[in-house]
């Protein structure tokens, strides 16, 4: 994929969700979405299940991706996440974007169901009602990716998540975007070895970027670990997550992917 390309994705994602969310309010107002009965359900911290694993892994649940038509079409969502949940998880990361990642608000639901262990919203969020329908769906933290969002409005919906009692995990993919940030605005940095401009990956990013994160914040890689020493060495550097998709949805059985890999870890 071109660099050209990717860019007028990113763009053509960016235009679509405004559209998605405008025709969401008129069909679920934001009132109705307060009383969903998982809104008052109290979260579980992401961070928290992180740092007390020795190998803290986000595991997503993805059928596709603007990059791969289909990784996993097969499978069931609540196999996925039982087998996740039994593999030793730290969290579990549920697309629910639907034109460009096949994934759905019930998809999220639907975990919720299957799992007490914290659920990130992997989206593209820009507006705070992307928060409420969050929230109202069992996600216990929200992904906000910095090369989406000005910062006063990146300052804005993380302020607002964490009054809604979810965790923020703050997407970057390089130090500028680091540095551009908001004080405050994280409660896990996402560092995104996949450049969303180019499409690239390289775990470079990471091991670049670890310095600069503070110790008080949780520190994800994300993207391209493909193997345990990838993340044996980053948890060297003082990565305390690793959000981890298609490398276990490729597989028959995700679960029991995720179960290998992290005996691999430690050995």
């Amino acid at each position: 994929m071109s660099a050209t390309s990717a860019t007028n994705i990113l763009d053509r994602i960016a235009a679509h969700k405004k559209v998605e969310v405008a025709l969401k309010k008129e069909v679920l107002p934001a009132a109705q979405l307060r009383e969903f009965p998982l809104f008052s359900r109290e979260t579980t911290s992401m961070a928290d299940s992180l740092r007390k694993r020795p190998f803290g892994i986000i595991a997503e649940h993805k059928r596709r991706s603007p990059s791969r038509a289909a990784i996993n079409l097969n499978v069931a969502l609540p196999d996925v996440v039982r087998g996740y949940t039994q593999a030793g998880a730290g969290g579990i990361s549920v697309l629910t974007d639907g034109t460009f990642f096949g994934g759905s608000l019930d998809d999220l639901l639907q975990a919720r169901a299957c799992t007490e262990l914290p659920l990130l919203r992997k989206e593209f969020i820009l507006d705070p009602y992307q928060l409420l329908e969050a929230k109202a769906y069992g996600a216990d933290a929200i992904l906000l990716i910095a090369a989406m969002l000005d910062s006063k409005t990146l300052g804005y919906l993380a302020t607002e998540a964490r009054e809604l009692g979810m965790e923020v995990l703050l997407e970057v993919h390089s130090a500028e975007e680091w540095e551009a940030c908001p004080s405050g605005a994280a409660d896990l940095v996402g560092v995104n070895n996949r450049n969303l401009k180019t499409f690239e990956v390289s775990l470079d990013t990471s091991r670049e970027l670890a310095a600069r994160i503070p110790d008080t914040l949780v520190r994800v890689s994300e993207s391209g670990l493909a193997q345990p020493a990838d993340l044996r060495e980053l948890k060297e550097l003082g990565y305390d997550g690793f959000l981890i998709g298609e490398t276990f949805m490729k597989e028959p059985e995700p679960g029991l992917a995720l179960e290998a890999f992290l005996k691999n870890c430690s050995t």
